[in-house]
């Protein structure tokens, strides 16, 4: 296979490996030989991509089809870019080197909206017009999935169809449609036409919306007989019988996560306030112990990788956490391969399976406090006490941790100064935990790393008509929570302001959006996510030119009859119970799990997961 880049020419780049492909288990097909092409894409540099789940799901998804070659494709990292431009040579896949105009579908998942540019940049890149508009019969498919979908708007100028929910349930029936319409010599638009007739696919161009003066949208309507005016996302109800890889693609270099990822359950159930994939994502459905330790036992032989990441939404709330845990200690321990676990609920944390872990290998341990006061962790449906927390953190210590990451945000709706200040507070009180052990059995110093988010309103969460700070007014919470520290064993740090303003602005944005997202791509935004590479002086160029603000879109409360930009569309969670959540946050009531108490939010409507496990409904 000849490359698309000379060897020459590679060799110049930071991390050449990013551009060859050639990794262990990957596909290799004759393009000649299938009937569909593929291409699927990740907005931003190799190493991210290949640490994201669902690529690793999806690629072999799509490759188990003998029809189908599905091949993957990141943005070219800025160097490259360079290169590429000026030689006028189109971002091209790394199983056969081809570029994306040769493909039938072009496919993006949306993990991040500030990756948008990037997806711009890699369509127009490859001589594909990034407006849906201007493609001809002769330019693939445009395609996007993931969490960002979900408000498809800011990019519906763009894309021809979003994908709402996960991909193992239509993909099958969407190709074999495909292949049935090129066969028989079906045009492009008589095929999208055709992806009216199932729920979970939304196609822009069948939708009108108009505004009214002060810029809010005054009607979004159907303009075809059988697009549907509510679109409700599709569900994988048998997580034991859907498909999961039995390998996975093992790169030839460094990526943010290299190592297996066994994935437990979809869903949540604990509702906390501010998370979208807390409700996007319901019901819960989980897999069997069994199932997960024969994936496991599949993916470490066919990688060599030394560590398995148990990837779900709240891991300790996997309800046969322990038993699944000591299956994989007793497997995978005497080969020295570790356990990764993500951010824990402290209050289910087990100092028996601490100690275990650390017998093969020591890390730090990640708490999602989330707030400093007990107030507004009861705000935002948190759960979690003081208590709690300080107890967790001594199980840690007396297993043997000296190493603490705590999450927190910014700029939670109802913040006050002391809640900033209760930051620092409750980070000192940690440190002062750790203290309380004798000093022979702490012979090593103690480390907290207290992390400051900027909260960003999400669509479907009860805080989507909430107003977001200004990035000015983030910067000044944030210098009140890092002077609130008074222990040297305390380090605070904190997200960019202005990229999280920014991300407020894509996240509830509307179509007119997609204007700006232009105008700034053409200016030079890349890698908006990137802070080395975030040019805010261009977007604010960008929307001085195309004459939009970020106080409309995310600096402001929206009222509740307002139309929002991502009303079509229904993930079960009905408004109502979105509506009641956010009342109840205002008063600082809790509500209780889903395996303590069925709230009614909407998501049992799907026939499945924890709303039918026996539970009083």
């Amino acid at each position: 296979m000849k490359l698309a880049i000379p060897d020459q020419v590679l060799l110049q780049m930071e991390k050449p490996a990013r551009y060859i492909g050639r990794e262990t288990n990957m596909v290799k097909k004759d393009p000649k030989d299938v009937d569909i092409r593929f291409a699927f894409c990740f907005p931003d540099v190799y190493e991210v991509g290949m640490s994201c789940l669902a690529v690793q799901i999806l690629y072999f998804f799509l490759n188990r089809r003998e029809d189908t070659y599905c091949e993957r494709a990141f943005a070219p990292w800025v160097d490259l870019e360079q290169y590429m431009v000026k030689e006028k040579i189109p971002c091209f896949t790394l199983e056969t080197q081809s570029s994306l105009k040769d493909f039938d579908f072009v496919g993006f998942t949306l993990q991040y909206e500030l990756c948008y540019t990037n997806l711009i940049n890699m369509l127009e890149m490859s001589g594909i017009s990034a407006w849906a508009s201007e493609r001809t019969e002769d330019d693939p498919i445009i395609l996007c999935g993931g969490s960002c979908a979900y408000n498809p708007e800011p990019l519906a100028e763009f894309v021809d169809v979003f994908y709402l929910g996960e991909g193992e349930v239509l993909y099958d029936q969407m190709l074999d449609r495909y292949k049935e319409y090129k066969k028989m010599g079906k045009t492009k638009a008589e095929y999208l036409e055709s992806l009216l007739d199932w729920d979970g696919l939304y196609i822009p161009k069948y939708y009108d919306v108009t505004y009214h003066e002060d810029g809010t949208i005054q009607s979004f309507t159907p303009n075809h007989p059988k697009a549907r005016p509510i679109l409700k996302k599709v569900i994988v109800k048998d997580m034991d019988q859907v498909f999961y890889p039995e390998k996975q693609l093992v790169p030839l270099m460094d990526v943010i996560h290299n190592r297996v990822t066994l994935e437990l359950f979809r869903g949540c159930i604990r509702g906390c306030r501010f998370c979208q994939a807390g409700f996007v994502y319901r019901p819960v459905r989980e897999k069997k112990v069994d199932t997960l330790l024969r994936q496991a036992k599949s993916l470490v032989d066919t990688s060599g990788h030394e560590e398995i990441s148990l990837i779900s939404l709240a891991t300790s709330d996997f309800t046969c956490f322990s038993d699944l845990a000591d299956g994989l200690l007793n497997e995978f321990s005497k080969d020295a391969v570790s356990l990764s676990l993500p951010s824990l609920r402290i209050d289910a944390f087990s100092l028996d399976l601490m100690q275990r872990i650390q017998e093969v290998r020591k890390s730090s341990l990640t708490f999602a406090a989330e707030a400093g006061t007990q107030r507004l962790r009861n705000v935002i449906n948190k759960n979690l006490t003081e208590e709690m927390i300080l107890n967790g953190c001594k199980l840690a210590f007396d297993g043997g941790w000296n190493k603490v990451k705590l999450y927190f945000m910014l700029g939670l709706p109802t913040e006050t100064e002391e809640d900033l200040k209760g930051i620092g507070a409750l980070a000192d009180k940690i440190v002062d935990q750790y203290f309380e052990i004798p000093k022979e059995e702490r012979p090593r110093p103690v480390t907290v790393t207290a992390s400051a988010s900027c909260f960003v309103p999400k669509p479907f969460t009860p805080f989507q008509w909430d107003a977001q700070e200004t990035y000015e007014s983030f910067g000044e919470k944030a210098k009140i929570a890092k002077h609130s520290v008074t222990r040297k064993q305390v380090r605070f740090t904190y997200h960019n302001t202005k990229m999280s303003s920014l991300e407020g602005v894509m996240a509830r944005g509307d179509r007119k959006v997609a204007k700006l997202l232009y105008r700034a791509w053409e200016l030079g935004c890349r890698y908006d996510s990137w802070s080395d590479l975030f040019l805010w002086d261009k977007w604010e160029q960008a929307f001085a030119e195309t004459g939009l603000t970020i106080a409309f879109y995310a600096n402001r409360v929206r009222p509740y009859d307002e139309i929002l930009p991502w009303d079509h569309i229904s993930v079960g969670v009905s408004r109502r119970f979105l509506m009641e959540e956010r009342e109840k946050a205002l008063r600082a009531e809790c509500t209780p799990n889903c395996r303590e108490h069925c709230s009614n939010c909407g998501a049992k409507s799907f026939g499945g997961g924890v709303c039918f496990e026996n539970v009083s409904v």
